[in-house]
């Protein structure tokens, strides 16, 4: 196993051998090699200097959209979230919010603060950072239709403030500067737009009912393909319920991979390739998965 030097004005939480099936919400999958939980971000940048050049670094958020194989993650899992919480108004139709703060989190303080549209927010099940990495969106609104700034940290420890410019945003896509990570945000808001409590609540109340939010998953598994639904296809290909191991398509919305049974990383990876199989086959559709994959497949 690798160590991790601690240097001089390094104080956060350094484990080594680190379960990543406690730090997932699928609730499987390996051993980071090390994990660490800095206690700020001047901590955060003095151990991103401290490592060799060839070190792999490894950001972690909530693990909300997030695979690890049960071969375990070689390298350094920097896991910033309970610091990173931050939520203020800067200006009168703008926020800076931390990466680690709950998306939920967000909408509720926007709402309350009268800015909008922010109701969608609270459909993304994860950190301002990870809708940040990955352009997440909900009932018609995506993260980067708000963001007017981020600032990011470098695996030297170097902290920058970027534009939007400075990235390729997609559908569920977002390709900027290698080996950066992100900070904060700082969104923007309409002046024109107020939002609803209620519209919020009754997102929420519809995600209770429709999917399993009681059971691990990482909340929809495959994108939207053009002008069609992920789960419709999953369904109409007949696969609700269909199980490998302990993995197992909901039954309760088809685009959801739940942990059944005490399932392996290789089980639901598995589960996801069969799906895309059948539903190119049944349908001609390749489906795209939004899951983040990542580790070394188990050597058992």
């Amino acid at each position: 196993m690798m160590a991790a030097p601690r240097a001089p004005g390094v104080h956060g939480e350094l484990r080594y051998d680190e379960p990543m099936s406690r730090h997932t919400s699928w609730q499987a999958g390996g051993s980071a090699d090390v994990f660490f939980m800095p206690a700020s971000i001047e901590d955060l940048a003095a151990f991103l200097a401290s490592l060799d050049a060839d070190s792999p670094v490894f950001w972690h958020g909530v693990g909300s959209n997030l695979l690890v194989r049960d071969g375990g993650i070689r390298g350094v899992v920097i896991s910033a979230t309970k610091m990173l919480r931050e939520l203020e108004r800067v200006e009168e139709l703008s926020v800076r919010a931390g990466a680690g703060l709950p998306c939920t989190q967000l909408s509720r303080q926007c709402i309350r603060w009268g800015l909008g549209p922010s109701e969608f927010f609270a459909g993304i099940p994860g950190t301002v950072g990870g809708a940040l990495a990955m352009n997440a969106g909900a009932h018609g609104g995506e993260t980067w239709e708000r963001v007017a700034a981020v600032r990011t940290i470098n695996r030297e420890g170097l902290v920058q403030d970027r534009t939007p410019a400075d990235y390729e945003v997609a559908y569920r896509s977002v390709q900027g500067p290698t080996d950066e990570w992100f900070l904060e945000a700082t969104f923007e808001f309409d002046a024109d737009v107020t939002p609803s409590m209620e519209t919020m609540k009754a997102m929420l109340e519809r995600r209770k009912r429709t999917q399993p939010l009681g059971l691990p998953s990482c909340g929809s598994v495959f994108r939207n393909p053009p002008g069609d639904h992920s789960a419709r296809l999953i369904e109409a290909a007949g696969l609700k319920g269909f199980r490998i191991g302990g993995a197992e398509v909901s039954d309760k919305h088809a685009n959801f991979i739940i942990n059944r049974d005490k399932a392996s990383a290789a089980d639901i990876e598995a589960l996801i390739a069969h799906v895309q199989k059948t539903v190119a086959k049944e349908h001609g559709v390749k489906l795209v998965h939004e899951v983040r994959m990542v580790g070394e497949a188990s050597h058992d």
